[in-house]
């Protein structure tokens, strides 16, 4: 059974990123890896990486509702002509806009958030960036401003999965002795959706885990059975809580489409959509914002949460400490990612880090997956049969999930308590926080 107690670092004191990446054995000997794990890819040919994170840029590119941003090497993603206002905020904002001859309209608002739509294209951040400036707001508090951001399952640009899937073979059945962890307890999964036919499947690992519904399903392909770029995500990620706590059911629903893309209103719509069951909030998914700000629609939806529930989410991997959102928010537990390095671990280099971090796990897996074929440019064309090996930290983000409904039910703890419990151990490292082993 797998323990949630890693011991603490034996060093003391705060290493640096550089030193703990070359150091093959972290401070503390690895708790026993579970056969389900895999370990990171060998250096060497990265070319089937290279393609996939080409083939998931060209997709972005090719999307007329994604916008670009960057300054200084900080990049973000957002939604054109649109810009967001806090509730209370909305109309000097959209004083300030028409009087310097922006014509907008209202939009569809959300999780506290008033949409203003521009009649033409806009500069979004440049305007963001002048209202956000206190001299434009003499005597007055500066108003809650921001663009749409785009979040991601995070591929490639900003992380989750840097790498394709690779085609694996069968899982075997649910160990017997564990079905009793987490029993009773189910993990909302908010990412690309579910395969229609994942629980006919896969039916000792997800039969019988959710229920399907139409509007939560994965529409994985963009032709016959071409795999879009992260078609099957969710589905990966729904047997990778199973496999950390085989007892558990998931609420999958729908918050990126199959190229693992989103924005903040389709992820708080699919969180309104979870069933009052759920405890446990799964969210492999994430991106940057302007001026690395918490975006002011997800600190709503998370506030707006049952104080019981815990809510879990990706650190992305970008392989830098910019904070990814909405891992950074303080109720939410950001997952970082590590690998195994020889007799023991080290942090994935591909890993979003930092202080914000509060746990870690392996983020390499063999897992559920769909049927499909994966193109990728220049490179032999990926067929899969049910079943893949993914890394990122999407998949170290499902594994602490499911962990944390096995602490619940061992421990007869609500949700946040176990969170609360986990994070009392001693970090693993300052900018990984606790080991989950």
């Amino acid at each position: 059974m797998p323990t949630d107690l890693p011991s603490p670092p034996p060093a003391a004191g705060r290493l640096s990123r550089r030193r703990v990446l070359t150091l093959g054995a972290l401070a503390a000997a690895a708790a026993p890896l579970g056969s389900s794990l895999r370990p990171a890819a060998a250096a060497g040919d990265t070319g089937d990486d290279d393609a996939y994170q080409r083939a998931f840029s060209d997709a972005l590119a090719a999307d007329p509702n994604i916008r670009r941003h960057t300054v200084a090497g900080r990049e973000f993603l957002y939604r054109p002509r649109q810009l967001l206002a806090a509730n209370a905020d909305a109309q000097r904002v959209i004083t300030w806009l028409r009087t310097r001859g922006h014509q907008v309209t209202v939009g569809a608002g959300f999780a506290g958030v008033t949409r203003l739509v521009f009649a033409k294209e806009t500069d979004v951040p440049t305007v963001v960036s002048a209202l956000r400036n206190p001299q434009q707001w003499q005597g007055q508090p500066v108003p809650a401003v921001q663009p749409h951001h785009v979040l991601l399952g995070l591929g490639n640009i900003m992380g989750n999965p840097g790498g394709p899937p690779q085609a694996v073979g069968a899982l075997a059945a649910p160990d017997p002795a564990r079905l009793g962890e987490g029993a009773g307890v189910t993990v909302g999964v908010c990412d690309t959706g579910i395969w229609q036919q994942a629980g006919a499947y896969h039916p000792q690992w997800l039969g019988g885990s959710y229920v399907p519904e139409s509007d939560d399903e994965d529409a994985l392909y963009v032709s016959g059975t071409v795999l879009a770029a992260q078609g099957g995500h969710g589905t990966f990620v729904a047997g990778v809580v199973r496999q950390a706590a085989p007892g558990v059911g998931v609420d999958p629903e729908q918050a990126l489409n199959p190229t693992g893309v989103g924005d903040e209103a389709m992820l708080v719509a699919a969180m309104a959509r979870l069933g009052p069951q759920v405890s446990v909030v799964n969210l492999s998914l994430g991106g940057f914002t302007q001026d690395d700000l918490p975006p002011l629609p997800l600190v709503n939806a998370v506030a707006a949460l049952p104080a019981q529930t815990a809510v879990v989410a990706a650190a992305g991997n970008a392989g830098t400490s910019r904070p990814v959102w909405p891992a950074a928010l303080g109720r939410v537990l950001g997952v970082a990612a590590v690998s195994r390095a020889g007799t023991g671990i080290a942090p994935a280099a591909y890993s979003g880090f930092g202080p914000w971090v509060d746990a870690c796990a392996v983020g390499e897996h063999d897992s559920t997956y769909v049927v499909g074929q994966l193109p990728l440019p220049g490179r032999p064309t990926r067929v899969f049969h049910g079943f893949a090996g993914w890394a990122g930290t999407s998949f170290a983000t499902a594994y602490v999930s499911g962990r944390l409904a096995a602490m619940m039910v061992a421990g007869g703890l609500t949700a946040d308590a176990a969170r609360i419990a986990l994070l009392a151990n001693p970090r693993w490292h300052p900018d990984y926080g606790v080991l989950v082993a």
